[in-house]
């Protein structure tokens, strides 16, 4: 993998769009979300379907076609900086497809940000666009609106990101020491196994977490991918969060007896993803992931900062 193209900071008034391109936001949520992004000195503009429930299918926000429609036009609005994501669910690889990519490649680099489901989105936006995205908290959602780490990593990513190059909590330990280099990409794991029959990104360094899935079915998650030759050249692993997917210690003995045979470094408990701390990870940028054999401090550092 190449660096991906990076979008530039944020500034106070900047115009940020507000999508949903997975499922239903609760309108009182997306309200409390929208007054943060207020407080920081932005300009919060809903999409037009943010709020719309399918009409049969009501875990998807609306029609496929009107959530494509509203990534697309946020995107392509020269006015607008940034678009975030107000939840994940599922339902973003069902539209994916119907977004013109090569009107989002021409509009240029944004910033984009979002995790969960919508890993399908940020596979889409570097392969098929070039650029490098923000796997971080979505505005309607628990960790935003009620962890203020989570809160503050998001605001100095996009405000002043050389001030967090290096990531990592308390928690984050070495599963198998050692340090690797790459550039970053992944997102919810499942999501990652259930594209291996698509065009991927890969070979970098992989960031992995999810939620609800029971030991085995992580097995099977990693399994697919080791089979699918996905995992190939990956330099190492990052796992974030492993939110009810049963008994953390068997969680580990999953990852260490999948990923182990890779002889790769791979740490634990970064603190990504849907845990109550959900740190933004850059995307499509490189960096070093540090998991010493002695027990100190494990990280993921960025080599240069997440935007512009």
């Amino acid at each position: 993998m190449a660096p991906l193209i990076r979008s530039s900071r944020l500034r106070p008034g900047a115009r940020v769009a507000v999508v949903a391109p997975s499922g239903p936001v609760p309108a009182d949520r997306l309200e409390e979300g929208l007054g943060t992004l207020r407080d920081w000195g932005l300009e919060p503009v809903v999409a037009p379907h943010v709020l719309h429930v399918h009409p049969e299918l009501d875990y998807l926000a609306g029609a496929d076609a009107d959530r494509a429609a509203d990534l697309q036009a946020a995107w392509c609005d020269p006015s607008v900086d940034a678009v975030f994501c107000a939840r994940g669910g599922y339902g973003a690889h069902r539209m994916v497809d119907l977004v013109d990519w090569a009107a989002i490649r021409d509009a240029g680099p944004k910033v984009f940000v979002g995790y969960s489901d919508i890993t399908a989105l940020h596979e889409a936006f570097a392969l098929r666009a070039g650029f490098a995205t923000l796997h971080g908290p979505m505005v309607a959602t628990e960790a935003f609106l009620k962890d203020a780490a989570t809160r503050e990593h998001l605001r100095a990513t996009l405000f002043e990101p050389e001030k967090v190059l290096t990531l990592g909590l308390d928690t984050a330990t070495a599963l198998i020491p050692g340090r690797a280099h790459g550039i970053l990409y992944g997102g919810c794991v499942s999501l990652l196994a259930a594209a291996t029959g698509t065009p991927h990104a890969r070979g970098g360094l992989l960031v992995i977490e999810d939620t609800g899935e029971e030991p085995y079915r992580l097995d099977g998650i990693l399994t697919r991918l080791l089979r699918s030759g996905a995992l190939e050249g990956v330099s190492g692993v990052v796992c974030g969060s492993w939110q009810e997917c049963g008994p953390y210690e068997k969680i580990r003995a999953v990852l260490a007896d999948r990923l182990g045979p890779l002889g790769i470094p791979v740490i634990e408990e970064l603190g990504f993803g849907h845990g109550p701390t959900a740190l933004t990870v850059p995307l499509g940028v490189p960096a070093v992931l540090d998991a010493p054999a002695d027990g100190g401090r494990c990280t993921l550092t960025a080599e240069v900062p997440a935007l512009l």
